[in-house]
């Protein structure tokens, strides 16, 4: 069984965890939702998040695809929480798919995963990402690596296509 993992939390951008929980489903994958008090949390316009997985019991093993959507605040909280960037990285080392939409590419940051990649991300993050050593990218679906980078959820179908492709091929 195909599985993948999204991480988020909350004031996440809605667009950003719907679409890639729906159009994984659509590809026949069992996904997790991850958030970082484990329980029930909204989206930035109140679409309802409901985890089913803590941290404590995420198996990297068990998933070919993590998900981390955007939403500026919600990377804000996640950031700040060392067992989701230790998560991230710990994933990053497997060489499985990670993508990254928007603002998360500030979970990618704090991860130490984008120096000498080429990353796509929201506008506003361009100094950030130069900074951490990556090359910003604008582009639908920016793929370097392991990783699978949008920065705005108007690309969502690119990026999503790009990253399952990805993971299917693993």
């Amino acid at each position: 069984m195909k599985r993948a993992l999204i991480i988020t939390g909350k004031l996440v951008q809605d667009h950003e965890f719907i679409y890639p929980l729906h159009r994984l489903q659509e590809d026949e994958y069992a996904v997790d939702i991850a958030v970082d008090d484990g329980k029930e949390t909204r989206g930035q316009i109140g679409v309802k998040v409901l985890p089913n997985k803590n941290f404590e019991n995420i198996n990297i093993e068990d998933y070919r695809m993590l998900v981390l959507p955007g939403g500026a605040k919600c990377m804000e909280y996640l950031r700040q929480d060392k067992r989701v960037i230790n998560f991230i990285a710990e994933y990053a080392s497997t060489g499985k798919t990670i993508a990254s939409i928007c603002h998360a590419a500030q979970l990618l940051i704090s991860a130490k995963l984008v120096k000498g990649r080429k990353i796509a991300a929201y506008y506003s993050l361009k100094d950030d990402v130069e900074n951490a050593g990556a090359e910003y990218v604008d582009m639908p679906a920016v793929v370097d690596g392991n990783i699978v980078t949008t920065a705005h959820y108007k690309d969502l179908g690119p990026w999503m296509r790009a990253a399952i492709q990805m993971a299917n091929m693993k």
